[in-house]
């Protein structure tokens, strides 16, 4: 992938595509930000933040929970889902209501009609934080999308190609944000640039990222 769309993200409410089957939804989340947040607060106390050592044992810069059926874990044996939290050794929590008709609706605007998540992988960014260029290739299911939403700081989102080596696009993500990608684009390599310092009125000096997925 060549081209670069490192520029002033469209206006809210505007769809922006990044690819053939995955496009930007912008603010597509804000009106649920008053479901998601105390949904977000619940599903922490549960099975809290922490950062995961990688196969290769890198410990990763971004914090992450999950919630729903399957949560996505990392250690030294390698990536996987699991049905509890290794942490504490109790189920993931439930996938909160408003995450679940935040990801169909978004799912259904980018073409992608009778999604249904059993997953959601939190994560949990501050100034510094990034994450590597790779593919979402854990699930069984490669045809349903990735839904990704966007809370807090701004970051720069990489959407590459299908080999590592493509240059990706630099797609800038903003509070209420939802960026989904499926079908054709599914396997293509992503990542998030390292956050910049800057704080947001409501979460901080953070961004919150809600990787919705159907992963049995």
């Amino acid at each position: 992938m060549t081209a670069d769309l490192f520029r002033a993200p469209a206006a809210a409410g505007e769809r922006e595509p990044i690819g053939a089957q995955a496009l930007v939804l912008r603010g597509f989340a804000l009106p649920y930000v008053n479901e998601l947040l105390p949904g977000l607060k619940v599903v922490e106390q549960a099975s809290p933040f922490r950062r995961m050592v990688t196969p290769g044992g890198f410990t990763m810069s971004v914090s992450l929970t999950n919630c729903g059926a399957l949560g996505w874990t990392t250690d030294r044996r390698g990536y996987r889902y699991t049905g509890a939290d290794p942490l504490t050794g109790e189920p993931w929590p439930a996938m909160p209501h408003s995450f679940v008709l935040l990801a169909r609706a978004a799912a259904a605007e980018a073409g992608f009609d009778h999604f249904e998540p059993d997953a959601c992988l939190v994560n949990r960014y501050v100034p510094g934080s990034r994450l590597s260029l790779h593919r979402d290739k854990n699930e069984r299911d490669f045809e349903a999308p990735i839904v990704s939403v966007s809370l807090g700081i701004r970051a720069i989102f990489l959407f590459g190609g299908a080999s590592r080596s493509d240059r990706p696009a630099r797609v800038p993500l903003l509070h209420g944000d939802v960026a989904v990608w499926g079908g054709a684009d599914r396997m293509r390599y992503h990542g998030v640039l390292p956050l910049k310092k800057d704080r947001h009125p409501l979460l901080g000096e953070q961004r919150i990222n809600f990787t919705i997925r159907k992963a049995g």
